[in-house]
């Protein structure tokens, strides 16, 4: 009989609780929907929309700024890497001779040398 009058209030605490759970939840939400629609905070929403839709090319030109600056300071610490033509690229004397740098600093092969097609294989 313990057990049973156990397991009874249990179930009875839970749906009396889960429904009042229920209430609280839908008076939070009804009190944050009527501030969020107050015209004060609305007011203040716009305000801050427009200052962000006003500094967003200013911002978006710093961040593009700083991740080309990162990227320089990157390839200049890595060994081998080139950030550009003005980037010195040790690595170039490992290169096989049918390869080479154009004036951009992209490599290119040459044709003729090793590769698919009549008297191009070893």
């Amino acid at each position: 009989m313990g057990k049973l009058s156990f397991l009874v209030g249990l179930g009875a605490g839970y749906v009396l609780g889960a429904k009042a759970g229920r209430q609280r939840y839908e008076q939070i939400k009804d009190r944050a929907n009527q501030a969020w629609g107050h015209p004060q905070v609305q007011d203040t929403v716009e305000k801050a929309s427009e200052q962000v839709k006003a500094k967003a090319p200013q911002v978006a030109a710093a961040a593009g700024t700083a991740a080309q600056k990162a990227a320089g300071q990157a390839a200049r610490a890595t060994p081998g890497v080139s950030s550009g033509p003005e980037a010195p690229n040790t690595a170039d004397e490992d290169l096989p001779e049918t390869i080479h740098r154009d004036e951009k600093g992209k490599l290119h092969a040459e044709p003729g040398g090793f590769g698919p097609g009549p008297g191009n294989l070893p």
